[in-house]
This record gives structure tokens, C-alpha cells and sequence, in this order.
């Protein structure tokens, strides 16, 4: 058997290569191998996606048991155009014949998932639960704007002047009636004088709507980033707590150390305040002292500034010596 060494280095390159390839698609597929990834597939088919998307939750009785894995929009002969729903469910019970599946609305920004109601009885054909075990919810926003759609249409003087022609005809009936409509018939002159404040206000509310329904994913984020900060405020709540406690020990520590030396601190506080006060009677001498002593320590410095001897000059002597040299090689 040939050493390591010694083989021929291109085969055992390219198998090198097409064994990280396998493992890099491997890693990217694990997801989908069957021992890696439990659960089953499951699909069902509504008339409106209603805001469902890719990775929407899907529940049983109230419970996670799974993701949505796709949305798609489908035709189905005899049904028409239909909202193929794709949802990876891990356990949740037997989805048989009669199982229902419902999108409901998780929270009040409009986001929804999947409910799904198990019946053990039968078995689920093509693994897609129809139409007709399906519901979707009505939407907040396409609510409004219906609304606004329909307030709009309304003829309201049209209706005042029937209200008004159903008071005058039963005008000679009982007092109740006649009252009851004569209260229809100010309820709808009242609707018909503000008819331009209430098709504003419902103008704006659908602009509202609308802008919720556009910044949903945005509002969501806010919402879960001030969850974090208040969930990070409370975990360091003990570290700000234990912060105060040393805090306080501290300054009762400080109060106990001046109160031991109080004693021995006051009597040395007096006579340095003592001796400052003398410092500060004397300082016009003490100024005088230095700028006397300045012209002295240079000279005698001058002086003794040649290792072991002193120099210094004498003037005014006779045969025109000039100065005078000392030492001592002992010492100065």
C-alpha cells in the first residue's frame, strides 16, 4: 500500500471537492429530510388569503403546532380561483374528512394565522381540506372602506324627504307611531346637515386604516423592540437594586469613620486653621523674604558651582589681581 504521500494528488482533490459539496447542499436541504424535519404537510384551499403569509403561525386550540409554508392562488375546476394554503403541521392531532381550517386574527394590526380543528373520521382527500371547511376573516380596513363606499352612495336628502313623506302619511295614525317617525325624520335631517362632516370623517378613518395596514410589519416591530427594552429593564432590576444597597452601605461606612475620628480630625483642622492664620498675618514679610532670598541662593550658587572649590571675586586689590580661588580637595 502506497504512503499518503506518494498517490497521486488530483484524485484525492477532486474527491475532496465533491465532498464538500455534498455536505454544503446537504446543510442547505436538511431542513427537508425526514428524520430531521418531523411533521407532515398539510394544505387547504380559501376563497381569500386574507393577509395569510409564508411563516404564519398555525394553531390547534389555541396551541403552535406549525408554520405556513406556502400561499399560492390556484384554479380549481367547479370552484374557481382559490388560495392554496401549504402548512407544515408537527402533531395537532388527526386531520381527517371533516377538519376545518380557519384564518383568524391574531392582533388588532391585522396579523392572522391558521386555526385548525381536527376530526379524527375519514380520511382528508388529496391531503387538502376544501372550501367548504374553510373560513377567512373580514378585514378592519376593507370594512372601513366598504363603509365609506356605501355612506357615500347614500342619497341622504333623498332619504330625509322619505322620512318626511312617511310622517305626513301616517300623520292621523297612533301617537307612537307618529312619533317614532317623526324621530326617524330628524334623525335623518340631522344625517343629511352633516353629511360633509361625516363623509370626512369616514374619508379619514379609511386613510387611518390604510396606514396601519401599510406599516403593519413596522407597528409590529416597535411593539416587540419596546417588549425587549422592558424585559432587559426588569432582568437588570436586581443590578440596579444591589447598586443602591452598596450605595447606601457605603455612605453609612463614610458617616461611621468620621464620627470614630472625629476626635483625633477637629483638633488637627484647628491648628492648621492655626497656623494658615499666622501664614496669612505674615505674608507681606514672607514676600519680602522671598524676593531678598532670590539674588543670595543664585550668587551662592554661583559660588559653589565648581565642584569642590569656591570661587568667588574680589575687587579693588592691589597689582591687578583680579580674583581669588579656594579649595579644599577634603571636602567644601
Amino acid at each position: 500500500m502506497k504512503p499518503f504521500r506518494e498517490r497521486n494528488p488530483v484524485p484525492i482533490g477532486i474527491a475532496g471537492v465533491v465532498i464538500l459539496v455534498l455536505l454544503l447542499v446537504l446543510g442547505l436541504e436538511a431542513g427537508k429530510l425526514p428524520f430531521i424535519n418531523s411533521g407532515h404537510t398539510v394544505y387547504a384551499e380559501f376563497t381569500d388569503a386574507a393577509s395569510l403569509q409564508k411563516g404564519s403561525n398555525v394553531r390547534v386550540a389555541g396551541v403552535l403546532v406549525g408554520k405556513v409554508t406556502s400561499v399560492k392562488l390556484e384554479y380549481v375546476p367547479g370552484k374557481g380561483n382559490v388560495v392554496r394554503v401549504g402548512m407544515k403541521v408537527s402533531g395537532g392531532g388527526h386531520i381527517g374528512a371533516n377538519s376545518q381550517a380557519n384564518i383568524k386574527i391574531e392582533t388588532l394590526l391585522g396579523q392572522v394565522y391558521v386555526e385548525l380543528t381536527p376530526s379524527p373520521a375519514g380520511v382528508l382527500a388529496n391531503n387538502t381540506i376544501p372550501v367548504v371547511h374553510t373560513t377567512t376573516p373580514t378585514s378592519i380596513t376593507d370594512a372601513f372602506i366598504g363603509l365609506g363606499r356605501r355612506a357615500g352612495a347614500i342619497d341622504v336628502r333623498q332619504l330625509a324627504r322619505s322620512f318626511q313623506v312617511l310622517s305626513n302619511t301616517f300623520a292621523n295614525t297612533s301617537g307612537d307611531v307618529h312619533s317614532s317617525l317623526v324621530g326617524l325624520e330628524r334623525i335623518s335631517s340631522t344625517i343629511a346637515s352633516r353629511n360633509v362632516q361625516l363623509q370626512e370623517l369616514l374619508n379619514q378613518a379609511n386613510t387611518v386604516t390604510n396606514t396601519l395596514s401599510t406599516h403593519d410589519a413596522q407597528i409590529t416591530k416597535l411593539i416587540d423592540d419596546s417588549t425587549l427594552i422592558l424585559n432587559t429593564l426588569s432582568q437588570q432590576r436586581i443590578v440596579v437594586h444591589q447598586l443602591l444597597v452598596h450605595t447606601a452601605s457605603l455612605a453609612q461606612q463614610l458617616t461611621g469613620l468620621v464620627s470614630e475620628n472625629r476626635a483625633v480630625i477637629g483638633p488637627a483642622l484647628a491648628q492648621l486653621h492655626g497656623t494658615l492664620g499666622i501664614l496669612r498675618a505674615n505674608q507681606t514679610q514672607l514676600d519680602q523674604t522671598l524676593h531678598l532670598v532670590a539674588p543670595f541662593v543664585r550668587d551662592f550658587t554661583d559660588t559653589l558651582g565648581n565642584g569642590r572649590w569656591f570661587e568667588t571675586t574680589i575687587t579693588n586689590l592691589t597689582n591687578g589681581v583680579g580674583g581669588l580661588k579656594l579649595g579644599n580637595s577634603g571636602s567644601r
